[in-house]
């Protein structure tokens, strides 16, 4: 793991801004701590071999208290710096990770579960590198090199013992680092897997109880719970362990230099003055190392967390064109789509959709049928081939703009935690009423103002699918793909929602994912997909 990721300075500007505060304020601390280190000598030497009293001392007294007020400023500095850099830093990511699984769509990578555990908790763990672990490893390149560039003219030897010795300091850290980051990569892993089937467990919770397997997964939970807690304690015994191997090696260091100081001192070739020098600023040398050490444990759940950000804003967005949509015939050309970690196509396809045609998309599960909805989308890029619209290819065209002529109904619609009113808008103005009854949600539900519960709360499967049918209707788009729309519901349900799609079909371009015989009977025409390559 890279100690400081340039991906930070890309995704998120205030990065930089800090950076140059740090050094700054580095450089600036560097420089108090040789001061403080020259006028406690100095006025040790004094004290002992030229017996100087309080008054004598007082000019040193008063410089060793600005000086110690000015650490105290710079470490105030840091913490303020430190805490809002932090906070802009997980602001713009996790405001840069919305608009990338916004327009990822939901043929994005990462799960719910895991998304979540990222933007929140994940990304809270940034505050401990930002705070802690970056400015001692910017002190850990400043303090050294003013430390030994104060020291070279004053004693050699002890400069080139200190230089000697402090790179081992980096090498033991990076070897313990490698075996520490592997252990944090797993442990967030987890988590995220364990955030994901809680997550989905709690969503299921009706239907576990109802078939008696609630149980069964209390267990899983537990199972996986019990894994996350070995798993954080064995990186806790690597962070203590090697907390104690670091100190160890300064320790030793900073006694190789006062060994060397107190016999050359006792043999005469060496001052008092430049003894004491040596002797207080070596420790300072050896801390931010140390420091780094200590705070790289605290800071790398937030830097792994950062690294599987970053492989979503990485992530391709399907299309980024930006040529106006044209209107005309879509056109799916040899298009092929294959998806990591899946034998074989997930969709072969060439097919011709005139304007103004419904058209079902048949076949059993699995064959591409939601994948080719996903492709016109432009949540789903192929791996071969093209889809075109109007003789334009889709990876030309202006995505946002190509979507605004597109209502999407999908097999599995979500409603969010609101009113009807506001799940039918979704934020866009329309005549709700008109919407609605169209789509036959004025036939079990009068107020519109009516408050649901996230997902839907309180409605059967068939009222949510009318529900979303009455956003398609309020946007009035010309092209109009259907994913399933009748799937799960009983004869009668599925009955009153094919009204409303056979409504709904009038003067569109309809693209159907079907299986109910009744269902494709509504198109003008049928594709049916296979494993095989598709011609229609």
């Amino acid at each position: 793991m890279k100690p400081l990721d340039p991906r930070l300075l890309r995704y998120a500007r205030s990065t930089r801004a800090y950076l140059v505060v740090t050094v700054a304020l580095g450089v600036a601390l560097a420089g108090l701590i040789v001061a403080q280190a020259t006028l406690l000598a100095h006025g040790i030497t004094a004290v002992f071999l030229d017996g100087a009293d309080v008054a004598d001392l007082t000019p040193v007294l008063g410089w060793l208290a600005v000086v110690v007020a000015g650490r105290c400023f710079v470490a105030w500095a840091q913490e303020v710096a430190a805490a809002r850099s932090a906070a802009g830093v997980k602001s713009e990511l996790r405001r840069g990770l919305l608009v990338r699984l916004a327009a990822l769509g939901p043929d994005r990578p990462a799960r719910t579960g895991e998304v979540t555990t990222l933007v929140t908790r994940g990304l809270d763990a940034l505050d401990a590198y930002f705070a802690r672990y970056l400015p001692q490893l910017v002190l850990a390149a400043l303090v050294p090199a003013i430390v030994l560039a104060r020291l070279l003219p004053a004693d050699l030897v002890a400069t080139a013992t200190i230089a000697l010795t402090l790179p081992l300091i980096p090498v033991f850290m990076a070897l313990i680092g490698l075996h520490t980051e592997a252990a944090n990569r797993r442990q967030f892993r987890l988590l995220t897997r364990l955030s994901h089937h809680f997550l989905d467990v709690v969503a299921g919770l009706p239907t576990l109880k109802l078939f008696g397997r609630a149980r069964a997964q209390a267990g899983t939970i537990r199972r996986i719970s019990a894994d996350q807690r070995r798993l954080t304690m064995r990186t806790l015994r690597t962070a203590f362990l090697s907390s104690l191997v670091l100190e160890l090696l300064a320790t030793l260091s900073v006694a190789l230099v006062a060994v060397g100081i107190g016999l050359r001192l006792v043999s005469g070739h060496l001052d008092l003055t430049t003894a004491l020098l040596v002797l207080i600023l070596a420790p300072e040398a050896y801390l931010p190392l140390r420091q780094v050490g200590a705070n790289y444990h605290a800071s790398a759940e937030g830097l792994a967390a950062a690294t599987e950000a970053f492989e979503i804003l990485e992530t391709p967005v399907p299309g980024a064109g930006s040529t106006v949509p044209p209107t005309g015939t879509l056109a799916f050309e040899d298009v092929v789509v294959r998806y990591p970690g899946r034998d074989g196509d997930a969709l072969r396809l060439s097919a011709l959709i005139q304007p103004g045609e419904v058209v079902a998309l048949t076949g059993p599960s699995g064959c591409g049928k939601s994948t080719a909805l996903g492709v016109l989308l432009g949540f789903v890029r192929p791996a071969a081939g093209r889809v075109t619209v109007g003789g334009v290819p889709l990876s030309a065209v202006d995505l946002d703009a190509w979507r605004s002529r597109i209502a999407w109904v999908p097999q599995r619609p979500h409603l969010f935690a609101g009113t009807v009113r506001d799940n039918i808008t979704l934020g866009a103005d329309g005549d709700v009423n008109r919407a609605a009854h169209l789509a036959g949600v004025d036939t079990f539900l009068d107020d519109y103002d009516t408050v649901l519960g996230d997902d839907g709360t309180g409605l059967s499967a068939g009222q949510r699918q009318r529900i979303a049918l009455a956003r398609a209707f309020l946007r009035d788009a010309p092209i109009v793909l259907l994913d399933e729309p009748t799937a799960n519901l009983d004869a009668a349900t599925a009955a009153g929602v094919m009204g409303a799609v056979r409504e709904l079909a009038r003067g569109r371009t309809v693209v159907i994912a079907a299986h109910r015989p009744e269902l494709i009977a509504l198109a003008d025409r049928v594709i049916s997909l296979a494993p095989a390559a598709v011609a229609a």
